[in-house]
């Protein structure tokens, strides 16, 4: 055996770790790609290092594949061929789905926004010693009526002062 090979065993390749701003990163590249910094920081809500951005190159799983037609002109990054091949992916497609991707590609495909949906918002829930009681809006307006009535019919309406004494 040769010598490298001697040092290879006993120095074990590790596969490196990222950090989790890098993997985000990456993410965002790999599924709105092409994509600039300014958006990834607008995504991620945080501004992007240089060091992250310089990881992901030296890696080979980013470049600049062009330059945004707008003020400054930022770089547009986008996966590379590495990036796939790393990953064992044939294409982006091959990555997964992401849960509240669909319907929001979806929408921005049509140019229409996603509306959230909750099923359980025009239905009040109480729970009373551990038994959970539906009331619906109808309910709650016929409850609060019969309560604003019962206390304008039980208000007694004071008398004004009166006193012997000529003001």
């Amino acid at each position: 055996l040769s010598m490298r090979e001697y040092l290879d065993r006993l120095t074990p390749e590790k596969p490196p770790k990222y950090s989790r701003a890098v993997m985000e990163t990456l993410a965002i590249i790999a599924y709105r790609q092409p994509v600039t910094r300014g958006e990834i920081e607008e995504i991620r809500g945080v501004a992007v290092s240089s060091n992250v951005m310089k990881q992901l190159e030296d890696r080979g799983w980013v470049e600049v594949i062009g330059h945004k037609e707008t003020i400054g002109r930022p770089g547009l990054y986008a996966t590379t061929k590495q990036f796939l091949d790393d990953l064992s992916l044939t294409n982006l497609q091959s990555l997964p789905m992401l849960e509240d991707a669909a319907p929001m590609a979806a929408a921005e495909h049509l140019g229409q926004a996603v509306m959230e949906f909750d099923p359980s918002a025009t239905v009040e829930t109480v729970v009373i010693a551990e038994e959970v009681l539906e009331i619906d809006e109808q309910d709650v307006i016929e409850a609060n009526i019969d309560e604003v009535s019962n206390k304008t019919s039980e208000e007694v309406i004071p008398q004004s002062d009166q006193s012997d004494e000529p003001k």
